[in-house]
C-alpha cells in the first residue's frame, strides 16, 4: 500500500509521500535510543512538565487535527475533534499518575525474606516499537505513548500507510513539549519493514493495536527475539438486552456504540442479543434509529456516519451483509453500499442469522449490526461467548442477579452494564481470546513496558 492521504469520502488521492529507506528507519531508531539515554535519568516531575507541556499544544491545535483525521480515515468532524482532546486528557493523566503508579512496592515484612529491606521497583526497559492503526489515528497511539514516556522509555511508530500525516504529528509534539530530541519518532514504512525493525537490538518490546492476522504475525517475530510485546487485536463484542432493561435508552446507545467512529471500532458493540420478551419491541426502535441517520459529508456537522475508510474496507463489509442475505438474512435497516463518490455504506440491521454465515463468526467493520433473539440469560451468555474474540461487551439489565452472572460468565476484557463500551485513562484496556494480551491504559498500562525489578538488601 502506498503511504499516503486518500480522502475516503471522495476517494480522491490527496498527498502521497515517501517511505523511509534503511537509513532513515537507522538514523530514527538511533535517536530514539539516544533519547532513552537522556530521559531515563529525568525525574517524573520533570517528564510531567513535559507531558503537559505537550498536552497543551493538542489542545491548542485540536481543531486543524481534527480535520487531519477526518481528512485521512472519514470519521465526523465533532467525534474527530472529541478524539484529540481525549488524548490531550490522556497525557494530562500520566503526568499526574505514573510517580504513584511506579513507585517502589515494598514487602511488608522483608524478616519473611530474610531481608532488612526488600521491594519491588519498576524501571523502563528502552525504545519500544508501536504498530498502530488508522481507525483512531491519533488516540490509539497516546494511549501507549503518555504512559511509556511517563515511565521512561522513548518510541519508534510504524503507523497506519492511509494516515501519514497523523503520524507526522505524532512524530512532532512531544519533541515541541519539551522531551529529548528522538523521544518519539514516526517510521513511514510498509508492514514489510516491521520485522527487521522488530529484530534491532536497540528496539526492546512491541506493542500492536490491529487485526488477529497481524498480531499473530508480530507476536511471533517478538517471542522469537523474547522480547515484550502487547497485543490489542479485533473484537465482535456483544450488546446484551434483558427484559428490565430501559429499551429507549438501550436502543439509543446501541446506534451510538455501533455506528461509532462510523462503526470501525474495535470495541463497538457488532452483536445485539435481545430477549425473547423484548425482541420486538427493541428491533422496532433500533431499525428506526438506524434509518434516521445521516449518511454523507464527515465535514458536516449534520452528518451521523462518514465513509468507511478504505475502498477494500467497504467491499469486505458487503461481503458479509451479501453472504449473510444470500443464506436467508433479514434486513431490517440499510443492506448496502451508498451510489456516487466514496467508500460510503448505509447503517445496517440483519437478523434471523444462522451459523452457516460468515458475519456470525467474522468481525464486521463497518456500520453493520447483527441482532439475535435469545430465550434466556445463559442463551445470551453462550452466543455472546461462541466467537473466537473476548474483547469487551456491554449488559442491560436491572436484576442484580443477571448483573452478577454476565460479570461472571462473559469471556471478556471488560463488561459494561447499562452503558457502551468506552476507554477511559482511569480503567486497564486489553481482552482475551484472539482479541489479544496485556493491558493498556491505567496502572497496569504504564506497568507493561517496565522492568520488574527485585531489590534484597540483608
Amino acid at each position: 500500500m502506498a503511504i499516503a492521504t486518500i480522502n475516503p469520502a471522495t476517494g480522491e488521492t490527496v498527498k502521497e509521500f515517501p517511505a523511509d529507506d534503511a537509513a532513515a528507519i537507522d538514523r530514527k531508531i538511533g535517536e530514539a535510543e539516544a533519547a532513552f539515554q537522556a530521559l531515563k535519568s529525568t525525574t517524573f516531575a520533570q517528564r510531567a512538565e513535559w507531558m503537559r507541556a505537550s498536552a497543551d499544544l493538542i489542545e491548542k491545535e485540536a481543531d486543524d487535527t481534527a480535520r487531519i483525521l477526518t481528512l485521512e480515515m472519514g470519521k465526523p468532524l465533532a467525534q474527530a475533534k472529541g478524539e484529540v482532546l481525549k488524548c490531550a486528557k490522556n497525557l494530562r493523566f500520566y503526568a499526574d499518575h505514573a510517580e504513584s503508579f511506579l513507585a517502589d512496592e515494598p514487602l511488608a515484612d522483608p524478616s519473611t525474606v530474610g531481608a532488612s529491606r526488600a521491594y519491588a521497583r519498576y524501571q523502563p526497559l528502552g525504545v519500544v516499537l508501536a504498530v498502530m492503526p488508522w481507525n483512531y489515528a491519533l488516540w490509539q497511539v497516546i494511549r501507549f505513548a503518555a504512559p511509556a514516556l511517563m515511565a521512561g522509555n522513548t518510541g519508534v511508530l510504524k503507523h497506519a500507510s492511509n494516515v501519514p500525516q497523523a503520524a507526522l504529528y505524532l512524530d512532532t509534539i512531544f519533541e515541541r513539549g519539551g522531551f529529548p530530541v528522538g523521544s518519539f519518532r514516526a517510521l513511514l514504512i510498509g508492514s514489510r519493514e516491521v520485522k527487521s525493525v522488530i529484530e534491532d537490538r536497540r528496539v526492546k518490546a512491541v506493542t500492536l493495536t490491529g487485526s488477529e492476522g497481524a498480531g499473530r504475525s508480530v507476536a511471533a517475530i517478538a517471542g522469537d527475539q523474547i522480547k515484550k510485546s502487547v497485543m490489542e487485536l479485533g473484537g465482535s463484542d456483544p450488546f446484551i438486552v434483558m427484559p428490565s432493561a430501559d429499551l429507549e435508552a438501550a436502543a439509543t446507545t446501541a446506534v451510538k456504540a455501533r455506528v461509532q467512529n462510523n462503526g470501525q471500532s474495535c470495541i463497538a458493540a457488532k452483536r445485539f442479543l435481545v430477549h425473547a420478551q423484548v425482541y420486538d419491541a427493541f428491533a422496532q426502535l433500533f431499525a428506526d434509529k438506524m434509518n434516521a441517520l445521516v449518511v454523507g459529508d464527515p465535514m458536516d456537522e449534520k452528518t451521523d456516519v462518514g465513509p468507511v475508510a478504505t475502498e477494500s474496507g467497504r467491499s469486505d463489509l458487503a461481503e458479509l451483509v451479501d453472504d449473510a442475505v444470500a443464506k436467508g438474512a433479514t434486513i431490517l435497516a440499510g443492506g448496502g453500499a451508498v451510489d456516487g463518490p466514496g467508500w460510503f455504506y448505509q447503517p445496517t440491521l440483519l437478523t434471523d442469522l444462522t451459523d452457516e454465515m460468515r458475519i456470525v463468526m467474522e468481525e464486521t467493520f463497518g456500520p453493520v449490526a447483527s441482532l439475535y433473539k435469545v430465550a434466556d440469560r445463559d442463551e445470551a451468555i453462550r452466543i455472546a461467548n461462541q466467537t473466537t474474540f473476548g474483547l469487551s461487551s456491554a449488559v442491560w439489565t436491572n436484576d442484580a442477579d443477571e448483573e452478577a452472572a454476565f460479570i461472571r460468565d462473559l469471556d471478556a476484557g471488560a463488561v459494561f452494564i447499562n452503558g457502551m463500551t468506552i476507554s477511559y485513562p482511569e480503567l486497564p484496556f486489553g481482552g482475551i481470546k484472539d482479541s489479544g494480551f496485556g493491558r493498556e491504559l491505567a496502572a497496569e498500562g504504564i506497568r507493561e513496558f517496565c522492568n520488574v525489578k527485585t531489590v534484597w538488601k540483608a
